[in-house]
Order: structure tokens, then sequence, then C-alpha cells
């Protein structure tokens, strides 16, 4: 791709000046100007921020990949402790499969480990007669027919395979098996399951184990994209928790949702539980009924006037504005459209609980509707690009490359683009969750927000009509079209902004937008140098806005 400076270039020659955001004049700075840092460096060398974005702090696993990791882990702890891979594995299991909680365990109090897992230091051998009876049937076998743990309380074949048999049917927690003598806590590992039971169950062990492996390990997770069969292994303690799949769905790895930046988990996790929550549904029917003041039953008014009768067996009458019965309505209290009663008890204020309690639920139930609504739609654009990405990549790419005379590897500045658009589609459908549970107390913080917000919506949409509408005529062109180039230009150069300006906007609201003071003066005077210096325009230090001289 073009350099930084190139694509500014071009922007202007394109009349995508540097208030693209703003779309106005520029405020000019003045030396008393205050800064509002939205990243901690202050560098406005583009290779930083490319540095920032391409760090990758997990690693995608495969299914050979996974069981290649458990082997390697069970041999260190096999070879560090100077005991059986059988035995590694126990530990491992028992342990989370943590390599190091395993070391110090055992070297701290290496008796208390093997009573605490079954793992005898010196296992006992079974009498050498030739007979020995099952302690589970108790019937006599020969002794080639009697197989034991470490502990030597002999059963017999098929006793053992019902008895493991039914342990792997009933899941993950054959993982953990002990011998059948109540009295008795050794260990049956893997080389028993393998030598006594039937294929099947071995596989269903196996196959067990290896989800221990990443569901019991705290370093990893299975990716949550249905149908997945890729893990991850993250490293803690090392950025943000974003993550993406071999598969393409990106998640958080904290909370295992979609990845949901600048929004933090638990704002998620409320907002989720909202959406799905009976609570709505009770909010609709507090705003958009009313109880019958007989039987109590909820009403819907659907026609025009005011005389309601309630369905069978209640058939009570009444008027819907006051909830008084209908027959004492009469051309005296206005009839069938309007109550005077009620009219002068609401022009002097008094109304009762219930009917607070119904304007509280309305109110609440139309802000909620404004921020899901926004929220649903660009999760439904988000959906659309990313079939459109498919698209491209898988059909309309070859069409172009033939219909432009350019070769293909010349044309990954569009799956860039799209790219881009997925990515700022997920971003702003996450700050209408932001700014539904941003306090409403917190005007200027409040008022800065939703102008940083409508920029950025403003922006993706050039970027989106860009790559939608005006890629178009060059796929319907029949022949090469000589102002490709300068449209290669503008895609990248709008690619190119749009990720500057959302990469930013994430960081100030991951912040909270804490260095925005309480007055809305200090809010609305940011506004047009804000945008600009969050596009990464020229003659700005890319992750800064010069706030306004302090209104005095």
């Amino acid at each position: 791709m073009d350099s930084e400076d190139d694509m500014h270039d071009a922007y202007d020659a394109e009349s995508l000046d540097e208030d693209f955001y703003s779309g106005g004049t520029p405020m000019g700075s003045e030396d008393g100007d205050a800064d509002y840092d939205f990243v901690d460096n202050e560098s406005d060398d583009s290779e930083d921020i490319t540095s920032h974005r391409q760090q990758q702090n997990y690693t995608i696993l495969n299914i050979t990949d996974i069981r290649q990791h458990q082997d390697e882990d069970i041999s260190r702890v096999s070879t560090v402790l100077s005991i059986s891979r059988v035995a590694a594995c126990v530990l491992l299991r028992h342990y989370k499969w943590s390599v190091s909680k395993v070391h110090d365990e055992w070297f701290a109090d290496e008796e208390n480990v093997r009573k605490a897992v079954g793992l005898l230091e010196n296992p006992v051998e079974m009498p050498h007669t030739r007979e020995l009876t099952c302690g589970i049937c108790f019937e006599s076998y020969p002794r080639v027919e009697i197989s034991a743990a470490a502990c030597s309380h002999p059963f017999c074949g098929a006793c053992w395979r019902g008895y493991i048999g039914t342990s792997i049917t009933d899941g993950p927690g054959c993982l953990m098996l002990r011998c059948p003598d109540p009295s008795c806590g050794a260990a049956v590992g893997e080389d028993m399951i393998n030598m006594l039971t039937s294929d099947d169950d071995k596989e269903k062990y196996s196959r067990y184990l290896l989800r221990s492996y990443v569901e019991d390990n705290r370093k990893t997770k299975w990716c949550p994209a249905p149908g997945c069969e890729f893990a991850v292994e993250f490293v803690m303690g090392s950025g943000s928790y974003d993550v993406t799949c071999n598969c393409s769905y990106s998640f958080c790895w904290n909370c295992t949702e979609e990845a949901h930046r600048p929004v933090d988990c638990a704002t998620v996790a409320k907002w989720i539980l909202k959406n799905c929550a009976e609570s709505e549904n009770m909010n609709w029917i507090l705003a958009n009924s009313k109880p019958c003041p007989k039987c109590k039953r909820p009403i819907e008014k659907n026609q025009g006037c005011m005389h309601i009768t309630c369905t069978p067996p209640c058939k009570f009458e009444f008027c819907w504005l006051c909830l008084g019965a209908w027959s004492e309505h009469g051309e005296r209290t206005g009839g069938f459209y309007a109550c005077n009663r009620y009219e002068a008890a609401k022009q002097e204020g008094a109304y009762d609980e219930s009917e607070r309690r119904r304007e509280m639920a309305k109110n609440s139930l139309e802000r909620y509707t404004h921020y899901y609504e926004r929220w649903a739609t660009n999760q439904s654009s988000r959906q659309k690009a990313l079939a459109d990405l498919h698209s491209m990549q898988v059909e309309k790419l070859e069409k172009l490359s033939d219909r432009q005379s350019q070769p293909e590897s010349q044309l990954k500045f569009i799956i860039e683009a799209w790219l881009q658009i997925v990515e700022c589609r997920r971003v702003l459908k996450w700050t209408y969750a932001y700014g539904y549970y941003l306090p409403e107390h917190e005007h200027a913080k409040r008022q800065f927000f939703e102008y940083l917000q409508g920029e950025a919506e403003a922006g993706l949409e050039r970027l989106h009509q860009c790559a939608e509408k005006e890629l178009q005529v060059y796929l319907e062109a029949e022949a090469p079209m000589k102002d490709f180039n300068d449209f290669r230009t503008k895609l990248a150069g709008l690619t190119s902004v749009t990720r500057n300006y959302f990469e930013n906007l994430v960081r100030a609201l991951e912040t909270g937008l804490k260095d925005v003071g309480p007055s809305s003066n200090q809010a609305t005077c940011s506004k047009s140098s804000s945008s600009k210096n969050l596009a990464g325009g020229k003659g700005s230090k890319m992750g800064k806005i010069k706030m306004c001289e302090k209104h005095r």
C-alpha cells in the first residue's frame, strides 16, 4: 500500500481534505491550547501505529497443534520429575495442565501431591497365585484374566470394562478415574484405559483428554464460533483481548463474546442481558397498555375512542384516560373524545403512581429502542459487508482484474478497504452500547462522545460508499478505464484515514474520555480540531486533540 504521505497527497487531490471527518473549517490552535491525549505516545510516525496494530499476542492451534503441545508438556514433566508419561499426564490433569504449578507443588511436598492425585510411590504387586477373586463380581479367575491399578486390587476384565465404560459414558469425569475399591484412591491412567476398553471408549477418552488440555488450561480456549475446531493460546497481560481466529471470527479472549472494543466486558454482559431479558417485554407492556380497573389484565388500545370494553368474562367498560367507569362519563366529561376530569387533574400534576410508572417505562423504552435499533443496524451492515468481502475475494476481484487489466496483486487495496469496513462496523455498533450506558448527567462528555460518534459514522459511510458503489463502475466497464488509478488512490486514502480515526476513537473511549471536563464549552470548542487530529490530518500529532482555550 502507498505510504501515509502519498495517501494524504492523494487525499488532497481528490478534495478529501484534512477536515474529512469534521465537514467544516478546522479551528486553529492557539499557544495556550491544552492537549487531550488519545494515546500514550505523542509520536506522529505512522510506523508506530502500524506496529501496534500488527502485534499479535496469541497463537491459533489446530487439533494437531493441540496434541503436540499436550505431548510436549507431558514429556517435560515426565523428564523433570523422572516419572512415567502416564503419571505425568495424571499430574498435569489435576493441576489444570500448568507445568509450572506441577513443578512447584511436587518439589514443595511430593508426598502430599502423590496422595492427592492417587500416584503410589511404591506400586504393590498382585499375589502370585493361580487364581484371584474379582473385587466386584466375586468370581474366581485365572491370574492372567485379572488386572489391577498400582494398588493391586484385583478385578476381572468384564468388570473393568463395565466400570471404565460407564465412567466414559458419564463424561469428562473419567479423566480422574480411581480404583473401583471404595477404600482406595489409586489413579487409573490412560495405559489401563487403552488395555482394558473397547476402541470406541478409547477414542472417547482420547477426545476428552485432548479437550481437557484446552478447556482446563487457563492459557487456551476454543474459538466460540459455531463449528470451529481451532483453539487459541493467549499470552496473558499482553494488551488487547481481541482475537481473530483462522475461521475469521473475532472474539474477546476475556469473556468469549464477539470482539467488542471499545466497550468493556461488563458493559457487553449488561447489554446482551438487556437485549434478551423479559424486562424489556414488561417495559413494552407498561408503556403501551393499561390494566383493566376491574380484572387487572393488560389492555392495548387499538381504536381511536376512549370507551374501552374488557374482554369476556370481565366485560368491564371504562375510560382509557382516567380508568374510571364509563357509566360515570357523559357529555359533562367530554363523552367519547375527552375526559375533562382527567385533563384537569393532569394539569394540576395529580398523576397516580401507575401513570408515573407508565411514563417512566415509555421514556426508558424509547431510549433503549433508539440505541438498540442503531446497534442492530450496524450489525446488519457488518454482516452484509462480510458477504461482500467474501464475494470480492472469490469472484469479483478476478473479474475486476480482467476488466481493468490489473494483476490481482495490485488490487489488494480493495480487500483492505472491505476488511476495514467490517472492523469499523463492529466498532461503531458497540459505540451505541457505550452511549446507552454513558451517564446522562455527564453532559459535556455525552455531547463530545456523540459528536465523535457522528463523525466516525459519516466517515465510514464515505468509505463504504466508495468501496461498494464507486467500485461498481469499474466492475461493469467493458474496457480499462483511465481514472482507475485515481480511484485506487482515493480508496486507499479513505481506508487509511478511516483506520486511523477509528483506532484513536477506540483508545479515547476505552479511557472513558476521562480528560473531558464538566464544562460544555470544553467539549464544544474541541469538536472541529478533534476529528482532524483523530484522522491523523496534516500538521497534527497522531492521537492528539487540541482543546480550545479554557473558558474564562
